[in-house]
C-alpha cells in the first residue's frame, strides 16, 4: 500500500511541492496508469577504440601540463618582476704627490688607496625585493668584489668569511600601524651624510667621518614611519664592523628621520655598546646629518659625529664635521666642493693625536645612460707631521684621482 508523508506547516515551499510530486507518483501506482509518457530510446554511442581513448588522455594531460607551466611561469615571472637588480663597476687612478711608492696605500683614505695604478675599486651585484603590503617579505643581497670590498667587508674575527658580501638581510613588513620594517642579517650603517657606493656621493673620495666610522652591522633592525614628517628607527647588534663579536655584549642603536619640510632633513643615531675585545667598557657614538635642497640646483649639507669610548676605564673622545655643497652647472656637469674637521685628541682612531682637515673639489660629468667621469683634487693636512713625503715627515699630502663609475638599474625609467 502507497502512503505520502505529511509536511508540517513551517516547511518550505519545495517540500510540500515533494508532497505532491510523491501523491501523483502513488496515484499513477494505484491506477496502473504511466505516470509520464515513454519518450523514445536515444541511440547509444558506440564505444570509443583503445586508441582513441589513449590519445583523449594523454590530450587532456598535455593540456594539464601546459596549464601547470603556464602557470608555473607566470609564478617566476611575478617574482622577477619585484626584484630590482642593480650593479656598479668603479674604477680610478690616483696620484699622490707625495709620491710613495707605487701601489702603495695613501694615508687616511680607504677607497681611493692606492698610489699611481689603475684600480678596480668595486663590482657589485645587487638584489633587492623590498617587502611591501601585498607581499611581506623580502630580501637584499649586495655582491661586491675589488678593493672597496675587501677593505669594507673584511673581518678577521669570521675569518674574512663574508668579505664578498656587502648586505645580506631577510625583511618583514609587519601589519603595525603604518607597517614595521624588521630586518635580519648584515647591512649597512644607518650613520653618516656620505652611501657607500661613489655613484650617490658628491665626492669620489670618502670623507674621514665616513672613512674612519663605522661601515656595517650584523644583527636585527627595525624602522617605523609615523607620518609624512617623521620616521624612527632602531637596532641590536654585534657591533661595528664586524661579523663576529670579540666581546659578550651587544651594541644598540636608535635612529629619528625629521623632514620639517621638503627642503629640508635631519636625522639623528645613535650607536652604543662595548666595542674592546673581551672588555664591557662602553663606547656611544653621536651621528648628526643635515640636508638642504637650496634650489633645483644646489644641495648642501652637515655631518657632525661625536664619540665617546674607554681603555681600562679611561675616558677618551674623537669627534669630526663636515660641509658638503653640490652646484649642478648642467644637466651633466656639476662641482662639489666638501671640507672637513678631524679632532683625533686622544689618537685613538687614527695612532696619533692630532687635528686634522681636510678639503676636496670634485668635478663630475654623468652621461644620460648612467655613465660618470670624475676629476678630483684633494688636500689633507694635520697639525702634526703624520704624513711622509721622500722619507721625511711632513703635515700634509695632495692627490689627484680620475675615477670612472658605471650604475644600472632594472628599475631605472
Amino acid at each position: 500500500m502507497c502512503s505520502v508523508w505529511s509536511f508540517d506547516r513551517s516547511r518550505s515551499s519545495a517540500g510540500r511541492l515533494k508532497s505532491s510530486v510523491l501523491a501523483g507518483v502513488c496515484a499513477g501506482v494505484l491506477s496502473a496508469q504511466p505516470l509520464f509518457a515513454a519518450s523514445p530510446a536515444s541511440p547509444t554511442p558506440a564505444p570509443l577504440s583503445a586508441e582513441a581513448t589513449l590519445a583523449s588522455a594523454e590530450s587532456a594531460a598535455a593540456e594539464a601540463a601546459a596549464a601547470s607551466q603556464d602557470a608555473s611561469a607566470d609564478s617566476v615571472l611575478e617574482f622577477f618582476r619585484k626584484v630590482e637588480f642593480s650593479g656598479i663597476v668603479d674604477m680610478y687612478y690616483t696620484y699622490n704627490f707625495n709620491e710613495p711608492a707605487t701601489g702603495e696605500f695613501t694615508p687616511l683614505r680607504n677607497f681611493d688607496v692606492r698610489h699611481n695604478q689603475f684600480s678596480v675599486s668595486l663590482l657589485e651585484f645587487a638584489m633587492n625585493k623590498p617587502a611591501v603590503e601585498d607581499d611581506r617579505v623580502g630580501f637584499r643581497f649586495d655582491l661586491q668584489y675589488g678593493q672597496l670590498a675587501q677593505i669594507f667587508n673584511g673581518d678577521p674575527l669570521d675569518n674574512n668569511a663574508l668579505v664578498n658580501v656587502q648586505q645580506a638581510y631577510i625583511s618583514y613588513l609587519a601589519p603595525v600601524g603604518s607597517g614595521l620594517t624588521l630586518d635580519f642579517g648584515k647591512f649597512v650603517t644607518p650613520a653618516g651624510f656620505e652611501p657607500t657606493e661613489s655613484k650617490d656621493n658628491n665626492n669620489y673620495s670618502r670623507a674621514f667621518l665616513y672613512a674612519l666610522g663605522p661601515y656595517y652591522h650584523v644583527g636585527a633592525r627595525l624602522a617605523y614611519t609615523v607620518n609624512d614628517k617623521v620616521a624612527v628607527g632602531g637596532m641590536i647588534v654585534n657591533g661595528w664592523n664586524a661579523t663576529g663579536d670579540n666581546n659578550s655584549g651587544k651594541s644598540v642603536g636608535a635612529s629619528i628621520t625629521i623632514k620639517p619640510t621638503a627642503k629640508l632633513t635631519i636625522i639623528e643615531n645613535v650607536i652604543a655598546g662595548p666595542e674592546q675585545t673581551d672588555s664591557d667598557d662602553m663606547r656611544t657614538f653621536s651621528d648628526t646629518v643635515v640636508a638642504v635642497t637650496v634650489s633645483d640646483k644646489v644641495t648642501a649639507g652637515l655631518n657632525y659625529d661625536y664619540a665617546l669610548d674607554e681603555i681600562d676605564g679611561e675616558g677618551i673622545n674623537w669627534q669630526g664635521l663636515a660641509l658638503y655643497l653640490r652646484g649642478q652647472i648642467t644637466p651633466t656637469f656639476a662641482l662639489a666642493p666638501r671640507f672637513e674637521w678631524y679632532n683625533d685628541a686622544d689618537g685613538f682612531i687614527t695612532g696619533t693625536p692630532q687635528a686634522l682637515k681636510e678639503f676636496t673639489m670634485t668635478a663630475e660629468v654623468k652621461h644620460s645612460q648612467g655613465l660618470i667621469f670624475r676629476a678630483e683634487y684633494r688636500r689633507d693636512w694635520s697639525d702634526e707631521d703624520y704624513f711622509v713625503k721622500n722619507g721625511q715627515s711632513v703635515n700634509n699630502q695632495n692627490t689627484f684621482t680620475l675615477a670612472f663609475v658605471y650604475g644600472f638599474s632594472s628599475k631605472a625609467p
